[in-house]
């Protein structure tokens, strides 16, 4: 069983984001980027099938500012093979452009598994599971929250709102949108990272050419506009109610 798992890198959000001169992207010079959090989700469902049997597990990333250091962690977290696609990806690359350099790759790897998160809060053009699929023909299922290996089939758990859960069968090779491994991914100590970097290696394959065609053009980027502000009601509850009332009837609610 050969499992690709593909790793997006977006903006923390937990840091204050900083809207560029042109007012149509971010400021850069001290954007910190992650792993996205559902990437980091399929990359767990991976060793997970990994721990199960004897499948291989490659994570690929494109190359930006902290990839190395992602792809060090998911070595230590068991992948057998970490591989950075080198190009100008620091540039606004959009989900198709990321796609189509992921497809590249993969469609020659014989994968029997494409795993990658089943979106990100930076997708405003589309996740890149349903493109990758689209790109190398093969089926592809998103909100999944658990994997069965078969032996040309997988067994996928899929979650619907509502608290409705769906088993389906899916033929392989198949591209798999997930949106929670079975366990939440699991944390690596900083030792075990270093002793990867020292123990294992970063495969490289060049991207000359990135295709950005299909992407969105942003004409404008910014802060929401502030609108009238809230009015708070002070006082006990009673003096709360009365005056909730007197707006209900200012409104004609009452």
């Amino acid at each position: 069983m050969n499992i690709v798992v593909l790793l997006k890198l977006v903006p923390d959000l937990v840091e204050e984001l900083t809207i560029d001169e042109s007012g149509t992207g971010l400021e850069k010079d001290w954007l910190r980027l992650i792993i996205n959090e559902f990437d980091d989700h399929a990359l767990e469902q991976a060793i997970i099938l990994k721990e199960q049997s004897d499948a291989h597990v490659t994570v690929i990333a494109p190359e930006m500012e902290g990839v190395d250091d992602i792809l060090f962690t998911a070595s230590a977290k068991g992948a057998d093979q970490v591989l950075k696609l080198a190009g100008d990806f620091e540039e606004e690359v959009n989900s198709h452009a990321l796609a189509r350099a992921f497809g590249d790759v993969v469609g020659s790897m014989q994968a029997d598994l494409i795993l990658t998160g089943v979106q990100a809060h930076d997708d405003l053009d589309g996740s890149v599971g349903p493109l990758i699929a689209e790109q190398l023909g093969m089926p592809y299922v998103g909100y999944v929250a658990g994997v069965q290996i078969g032996e040309k089939t997988a067994q996928l758990r899929k979650e619907y709102p509502g608290g409705l859960i769906a088993s389906m069968e899916v033929v392989l090779p198949a591209v798999l949108g997930i949106q929670a491994a079975e366990q939440p991914p699991r944390y690596v100590a900083i030792s075990k990272v270093r002793q990867a970097m020292k123990t294992s290696s970063i495969d490289e394959r060049d991207v000359d050419n990135l295709d950005l065609s299909g992407g969105p053009l942003f004409n404008r980027m910014y802060l929401p506009e502030v609108g009238e502000r809230a009015t708070m009601f002070e006082g006990d509850e009673e003096e709360v109610a009365e005056k909730l009332v007197e707006l209900f009837k200012e409104l004609g609610v009452l």
